[in-house]
């Protein structure tokens, strides 16, 4: 197990979970987040803290450790409600639904749904480049902030007008603590892939949404130009440019992302069966089982959706499906080659993108389904 401070905070720590207690095997050197230098051959998940402040649970990271760091949640006390932390996160969530159909499903679903990381901190050289597991926790939304980087960040504040008595810098203690020793004594670890094929998925609904979305806004915008809608609609002492004609987009092949998720969906059932019948009889079968090939497929499942060749002209950033937009600062874009290529309207680019994610998914789907085999075949 390592620690090591993020860089740009005073806040809180970050934990590196290895696979072996004794070989140095995974470090960082941050010099500026777009080149922080790593070496994590064997490294399990990173898990960071940027931050720490009054309120919620909030937790973004990889979606093979959603239902972990759910299951982490449930486990805390919110030190003001006395609720645990995951109770607490779940009513946040839904007072701020948008639709009845999110309140229903954050109401209904076992785990809470968690936001992919952009960037802005440690993980990013450790999951966007090498394709370890990453989360990023902390609490917070009470506090009123703009502190952060000023000569005002410091113990004075802190005490006086932040966590006052310090009890939610021992919650996150205790989140990150908690996280970091089931990961390290976990005799299998605790990866989960329903979640992440599920996740997943609504990528693929939202990618086929955005491509509809941009034909039909184009062949209104056609139809507006063609029937003198900007025309008429201009003010002549305040004349604006009208948009011109566009051609309407192609549609874009996603069957290979459709077969991609379906293989994703039928390994992870494989994978949660074969764990419960693992499981069964007090976990005989799991307790007498050589599991270090099983973990060492658990470990490569994060790795499975990076390539070499990295994003389209950010062969750095490798995660497939995690990444801060080109243009959105640190904010996330998921399945980035692709969602980018359309808003760009970049059609051949966001095919192509559809083809190498695709090849990613396929390759993540056989691992977890060996896995699966593995955990069913272990004496």
């Amino acid at each position: 197990m390592s620690w090591s401070s993020p860089a740009g905070s005073r806040s809180a720590p970050s934990f590196i979970a290895r696979g072996t207690e004794k070989s140095p095997d995974c470090w960082a050197r941050p010099n500026g987040l777009s080149s922080t230098t790593t070496n994590c051959a064997h490294g399990v998940a990173y898990i960071n803290s940027d931050g720490n402040g009054r309120g919620n649970l909030e937790v973004e990271g990889s979606h093979t450790l959603e239902k972990f760091s759910n299951e982490i949640a449930r486990e805390i006390s919110d030190p003001e409600t006395k609720l645990t932390a995951w109770k607490r996160w779940q009513l946040h969530e839904i007072a701020n639904a948008k639709t009845p159909e999110l309140r229903e499903e954050i109401r209904k679903r076992s785990d809470l749904r968690i936001p992919a990381l952009g960037s802005g901190s440690d993980y990013t050289a450790f999951l966007q480049h090498d394709g370890v597991a990453a989360l990023n926790i902390g609490f917070g939304g009470e506090d009123d902030g703009g502190i952060y980087h000023s000569i005002y960040d410091d113990f004075y504040w802190y005490t006086h007008f932040s966590d006052t008595d310090f009890v939610y810098g021992r919650a996150l203690a205790q989140t990150g603590g908690t996280a970091v020793m089931r990961l390290a004594d976990a005799d299998l670890l605790p990866f989960e892939f329903g979640n992440f094929a599920d996740t997943v998925q609504t990528y693929l609904k939202d990618l086929k949404t955005l491509s509809q979305k941009m034909q039909d806004d184009i062949r209104e915008r056609n139809k507006e130009i063609e029937e003198g809608v900007f025309k008429a609609t201009n003010d002549p002492k305040r004349p604006l440019v009208p948009p011109s004609v566009e051609a309407v987009p192609p549609h874009l092949n996603f069957a290979p992302f459709e077969n991609a998720v379906d293989a994703l969906t039928r390994s992870s059932s494989e994978y949660r069966k074969a764990l419960e019948q693992a499981n069964a009889n007090g976990g005989a079968a799991l307790a007498s089982a050589s599991l270090a090939e099983v973990n060492k497929m658990l470990i490569e499942s994060e790795r499975k959706l990076t390539n070499a060749e990295g994003l389209p002209n950010r062969p750095w950033f490798k995660h497939q499906l995690y990444a801060p937009g080109f243009y959105t600062g640190y904010g996330v874009k998921t399945v980035p080659a692709v969602r980018e290529a359309i808003e760009l309207k970049q059609w051949k680019l966001a095919d192509e993108g559809i083809v190498v994610v695709s090849r990613v998914l396929q390759d993540e789907a056989a691992l977890i389904s060996s896995a699966a085999q593995k955990l069913s075949g272990a004496k």
